[in-house]
């Protein structure tokens, strides 16, 4: 089966987050994109996602690993959402597992870009 271009652009970002490459990062991005640093503590757009994730790696030393442990894309027109089981481990921090939800939608290309990123999913409830 065909892999979803969204699913594509997922993994992407993830070997983009795992080798430090914050241009390929950003450029899944939409212009005005929300991403969840943690409960309570957001990025909104490119600028400041560039950063986070940039201090993110520093706060990991720069072992940070990402990575999907399965998939879920409901789609509707223009729009998609992502249920995601995601594993993040870094040096002294073992694998984690975060039931992450993201929402991807096209641009006036066609292309999907992230728009909402947020790897604690509904654990945010509870922060």
């Amino acid at each position: 089966m065909k892999q979803h271009p969204v699913e594509s652009l997922i993994n992407k970002a993830d070997t983009a987050i795992n080798q430090e490459d914050f241009d390929t990062l950003t450029d899944i991005y939409a212009d005005d994109a929300v991403l969840v640093i943690r409960p309570g503590m957001n990025a909104v757009g490119k600028v400041q996602i560039r950063k986070a994730f940039e201090a993110i790696a520093a706060h990991f030393e720069h072992t940070l690993n990402v990575r999907q442990a399965g998939i879920k894309i409901l789609e509707t027109g223009d729009t998609a959402l992502v249920l995601s089981k995601t594993l993040v481990s870094a040096k002294l921090h073992p694998i984690q597992e975060r039931k992450a939800t993201y929402v991807f939608r096209k641009d006036a290309n066609g292309a999907w870009l992230c728009a909402i990123d947020n790897s604690y999913g509904h654990d945010l409830l509870d922060a």
